[in-house]
Formats: structure tokens, sequence, C-alpha cells
């Protein structure tokens, strides 16, 4: 069964890119949001995840900061 999966990032963060790429490697629909440019998510972000670091991924309402390969894998069960 797919997971509701958000990805909160901006353009310029590597680790962003790496949790995205490694989301599609893997077949993982998600949502990104950009929260350089959409301030209301970046406010949501800040409020699941208490920082302002990204990225923070939300699976399921698992909110992970980060790129956490292991916590990520087993928040999708892969």
């Amino acid at each position: 069964m797919a997971k509701n999966v958000n990805v909160y990032s901006t353009p310029t963060c590597p680790w962003c890119v790496r949790v995205k790429q490694f989301l599609k490697d893997n077949n993982v629909v998600f949502q990104d949001y950009d929260v350089s440019i959409d301030r209301a998510k970046g406010d949501e972000m800040a409020q699941k995840s208490g920082q302002m670091s990204v990225p923070v991924i939300d699976i399921e309402g698992e909110i992970i900061v980060g790129f956490d390969k292991e916590r990520i894998k087993a928040a999708l069960g892969l």
C-alpha cells in the first residue's frame, strides 16, 4: 500500500536532492514542497519538525529530519 509522503526541501540543498532521488529510485510517490518559496509550507515544516533545516520528510506523520536512509526505509517498509 502506498504511503503518504511529503518532502520539505529547497533547490540548493544537496541532501534534499539525494532524498528525492532515493525515493524515486525506490518508486515512492511523494509530494515535494519548496520551502524557499512557499512560506506556509515552511511554517508547516517547522511546526512538524521543530526546526528550520531541510530536508524534512513526513511519512504518514512520522517526521524524519535529514537524509536518514535507514529510518526512511523503515518508515516506508522497504
